[in-house]
């Protein structure tokens, strides 16, 4: 069936982050799909990374939108924006893809998002699980996995070095990327053949702990540094679905993560089947990082079972059909 769908960006906007980037392709997919697709903003798209196939719109009001079957907001502060729009937009969603803490407080959440009329969309188990709490029901629809843009090159098997990775990330504390540096410092001190790799969108920290870093690396260049790692650290505490970790899976790398309630990772980190999921303190992820270190057999074994998973995920044309036959049984 032929839908068309909005996203609506008002005051959200498009950026050079994670979560734009797969507002991005997942439009693009349904696009791709024959589905008519808009993407409403307060201002210009700013997210370079992939060229947006949906129509872009800066819109003050809403004559200007065309008519749809549904229409989708991408973050907490579209929301009002979503339930003002005039019913011809279509059914009202809301695709909650993070606990948005940083936005307001838990009570606030609840309050004006949970209790918000719209249809809720979620993309991880912990926050299906999160919204049940509070007793609001929802459906979880990922986003889905770019397996032609990430794959293993048999890069890692000639490293001399075991290599950890890990995301630098400022803005949000939660990231926890000061245990992924704290870690590799003290197996670095232990051990003369760790070395640390790190990402991000900021520029070069200058960090002595950290032996190579890459800024805003594109996706060929995400690619060949996730290759070359071979234990990736995720301790991050208030994700939905955690990309990162499930982008570094694809080129069979293991992962070592935490129980946090909302790790963003239980989707699809297994502990002992393709990583290792520490308890939630900097103690037991430093062990269970160790453990990688010193067993290389461990993580050759947990690597290959690591793709084996995403691939179960589904790619994005897989999830999006699943978004689509989703919003039929609402229509029919």
């Amino acid at each position: 069936m032929y839908m068309k769908i909005i996203f609506n960006l008002r005051n959200v906007g498009l950026g050079n982050n994670g979560g734009s980037s797969t507002l991005v392709k997942c439009g693009n997919t349904l696009v791709d799909l024959g589905h008519e697709v808009y993407f409403i903003d307060s201002g210009k798209n700013q997210h370079t990374w992939t060229p947006l196939k949906a129509r872009h719109m800066i819109v003050n009001n809403m004559p200007g939108v065309p008519n749809a079957d549904f229409i989708i907001a991408t973050g907490y502060k579209s929301v009002a924006p979503t339930i003002r729009a005039p019913g011809r937009l279509g059914h009202k969603v809301h695709y909650i893809r993070a606990w948005e803490l940083w936005q307001m407080s838990e009570k606030k959440i609840v309050n004006k998002i949970l209790k918000a009329p719209t249809i809720k969309i979620v993309n991880s188990i912990c926050l299906q699980r999160k919204l049940k709490k509070f007793g609001v029901d929802s459906h979880i629809i990922r986003p889905g996995n770019d397996f032609e843009d990430l794959y293993p090159m048999n890069i890692r098997e000639n490293n001399n070095k075991v290599i950890l990775g890990g995301l630098y990330h400022t803005r949000h504390k939660t990231k926890r990327s000061d245990w992924v540096i704290s870690t590799a410092k003290l197996l670095k001190e232990k051990y003369n053949n760790v070395e640390l790799y790190m990402f991000g969108t900021n520029k070069d920290p200058k960090n002595v702990v950290i032996d190579k870093y890459v800024s805003q690396p594109n996706i060929t260049e995400k690619n060949n540094f996730f290759n070359h790692i071979d234990i990736f650290l995720s301790p991050s505490n208030l994700e939905g679905l955690h990309l990162v970790p499930q982008e570094v899976m694809m080129t069979e790398c293991p992962v070592v993560g935490t129980d946090a309630d909302m790790s963003g990772t239980e989707d699809y980190l297994i502990h002992n089947y393709n990583g290792l999921v520490a308890k939630n303190n900097i103690q037991s992820f430093s062990t269970n990082v160790e453990k990688l270190v010193i067993n290389e057999n461990l993580r050759i074994k947990l690597g290959k079972n690591t793709r084996k998973k995403m691939k179960v995920l589904g790619d994005r044309e897989t999830n999006m059909r699943k978004l689509i036959d989703y919003f039929m049984g609402i229509i029919t």
